[in-house]
């Protein structure tokens, strides 16, 4: 059964949804978490039961995050990609908290040609579990802030976040 809530976040509001799991840290896995309105979140469908209990664990965590006391998710994720990008998810599982890496070294980490950097980087567009899964922290060969699905400047706020970057004074 296929699961969904919304929540408030430093980031606006977030759309979570998941599939029940007996298996899932609180049950459920995640399917997707998106900021509503962002062009690739899910259409909510009919079928689906809004459950906010069911996400409780998940949204323990993402305020966690927020709140600065989490830096790694123990989330259950649903596979929902081709194998290519299982591989690039994982990769971006493994980028610490505060750090970053490029879309270069990512194709290199996976032993890819360097050719493949823009596949990877489609890879990585393709994320469907924003925050949990650190796209975020894929950054341009120079230090720019390349597209994020929630926007370039909730990039540069998750950064900051992470003390990945310093803030700006304006």
């Amino acid at each position: 059964m296929t699961v969904h809530t919304t929540i408030d976040s430093a980031l606006g509001h977030l759309l979570l949804v998941g599939e029940e799991s007996h298996t899932a840290p609180g049950g459920t896995a995640l399917t997707s978490l998106s900021l509503q309105g962002m062009k690739k979140a899910p259409p909510l469908r009919k079928e689906w039961r809004h459950d906010e209990a069911a996400f409780a664990e998940a949204v323990r965590q993402i305020q966690a995050y927020f709140t600065g006391e989490l830096t790694v998710f123990h989330l259950e994720f649903t596979p929902t990609g081709s194998d290519f990008q299982q591989q690039v998810w994982g990769a971006l599982d493994a980028i610490p908290y505060g750090a970053t890496t490029t879309y270069g070294k990512l194709t290199e980490q996976l032993g890819l040609p360097r050719e493949r950097v823009q596949a990877v980087g489609g890879a990585v567009g393709a994320n469907p579990l924003l925050l949990v899964r650190p796209c975020h922290r894929v950054i341009g060969a120079d230090n720019s802030m390349r597209g994020y699905a929630g926007g370039v400047e909730r990039k540069v706020q998750l950064l900051t976040h992470e003390g990945a970057l310093q803030p700006t004074l304006i």
